[in-house]
């Protein structure tokens, strides 16, 4: 059935006949009056209302209002015998979708409904667009001014309600997780899970037992039966996250999950039919993966049908201040403070910082500056971010780029500031230990 139907008139004739002639396409229910309405604006909401406006104990229009204050989504379509230029314009300023005279054209009805339940299912993919950016805004109004983060939200807000496999790429801490619980939250499978697991974070010998699962006794420790990531998501979405740091075997084995839809237990001898979506997501630029081995271009390939690319927050500063606006508004909430906001000082200092752990860095900076402010005010005082200056590499010939050496200086302080603490320093950057070895590494960073 393409939706729920109700008709509002008090002519038996009319509804049986209207009914007859919908029911073959909708799900249809009836009123006879304006107290039947009432009684039913109690239960569940119907998609499209066909409302007369001269009922015996009440006028159409003063229901108008009743029904959309109860059920805002639900469109209503008015019908009356006795039209006038006025009607229709007090029908319309009253949150009315359309306005048919009787006797009406049966193919003109049925275009009539098709469009408003259209029309009604475009204000729900929208709302839940607006109510999921707000979850991950912290309860606030959406927090990506920046003209590439709008054109990532609209890119996922026609890809989500499809099943197409999903890559998001982007350094560390921009946010891909958020980004692949934002295409969940506005697809179809919304109603089942969506389960993540750490591609970099599961020990090589245990990583396809967690995803496809196992028997009892294919290995040394497998006690009983385990199910798999697979069917844990069955019906949702599975997010990958750092799939390039998949072992190349089990990127092998995953593709043919992907090509075949059907999974095979560690020890098992048979395969069970899988559907879930994929998303995954890498800090990696996918054609380095592949370059270096890290990736098998026929997966990538399987995996990136669309391709999502979060910018890092230092090419999107217009993002810092709401951002850290949102991040202010929940870590006060959640520490029971009552903080107004930030002084200019402390305003300039986050938007000229480069950010080099991107949006988990901001939000691990706010947090410690709520936690640690004793103002009204966050002060750059209350910040532990600085203005940085190039320092030139010592034993490096090769000179870096102007973000490198922004990047590269960061950590050079936050090591200082630490005493030298990986862990400590991995974490007040927002970024993985394994990451920042990478980085002192490739930086040439003496520790």
């Amino acid at each position: 059935m393409k939706g729920k139907i109700l008709i509002v008139d008090d002519e038996l004739d009319l509804r049986l006949l209207l009914k007859s002639i919908l029911e073959s396409d909708y799900t249809v229910a009836e009123a006879e009056s304006g107290a039947a309405l009432k009684k039913l604006l109690a239960g569940e909401s119907y998609d499209v209302v066909l409302l007369d406006l001269n009922l015996p104990d009440a006028n159409g229009l003063d229901l108008l209002p009743m029904i959309k204050k109860t059920w805002p989504e639900t469109e209503v379509v008015v019908l009356t015998g006795e039209a006038t230029f006025d009607a229709a314009v007090q029908a319309t300023k009253r949150g009315a979708f359309h306005f048919i005279n009787k006797p009406f054209n049966t193919e003109n009805l049925f275009v009539t409904i098709d469009r408003a339940i259209e029309n009604r299912q475009q204000k729900e993919e929208n709302n839940s667009l607006r109510r999921a950016i707000s979850t991950m805004s912290g309860g606030s109004a959406p927090v990506f001014q920046s003209k590439e983060m709008q054109n990532v939200v609209r890119t996922i807000e026609r890809i989500a309600p499809s099943d197409v496999a999903v890559l998001i790429t982007g350094e560390s801490g921009t946010g891909k997780e958020v980004i692949a619980d934002l295409i969940h939250a506005l697809s179809p499978r919304s109603k089942n899970r969506i389960v993540k697991v750490n591609c970099a974070a599961l020990p090589r010998e245990l990583i396809e037992s967690e995803l496809f699962g196992s028997v009892k006794g294919a290995f040394t420790g497998a006690h009983a039966d385990r199910d798999g990531l697979f069917r844990q998501a069955e019906g949702g979405t599975l997010f990958l996250d750092e799939i390039s740091e998949m072992p190349i075997d089990t990127q092998s084995k995953l593709l043919r999950v992907l090509q075949d839809q059907k999974v095979r237990p560690v020890g098992s001898k048979t395969d069970y039919q899988t559907n879930c979506r994929i998303v995954a997501a890498t800090n990696r630029k996918p054609e380095d993966a592949i370059k270096d081995g890290k990736l098998r271009e026929d997966l990538f390939y399987r995996i990136s049908a669309i391709a999502v690319h979060l910018p890092p927050l230092r090419e999107r500063r217009e993002d810092i201040a709401p951002l850290a606006n949102a991040f202010l508004r929940r870590f006060s909430a959640q520490a029971n403070r009552t903080l107004r906001g930030f002084t200019p000082a402390a305003g300039e200092r986050l938007s000229a910082f480069d950010w080099p752990g991107n949006i988990r860095q901001l939000q691990n900076e706010i947090q410690r500056a709520v936690l640690l402010s004793e103002g009204p005010d966050i002060d750059a005082a209350d910040l532990s971010v600085s203005d940085i200056r190039m320092v030139p590499s010592e034993g490096h010939d090769t000179a870096f780029t102007l973000l490198e050496g922004v990047e590269r200086n960061a950590i050079i302080q936050m090591l200082r500031e630490t005493g030298g603490n990986k862990l400590e320093t991995a974490k007040r950057l927002g970024i993985g230990r394994q990451t920042l070895y990478n980085k002192i590494k490739a930086y040439g960073i003496e520790t």
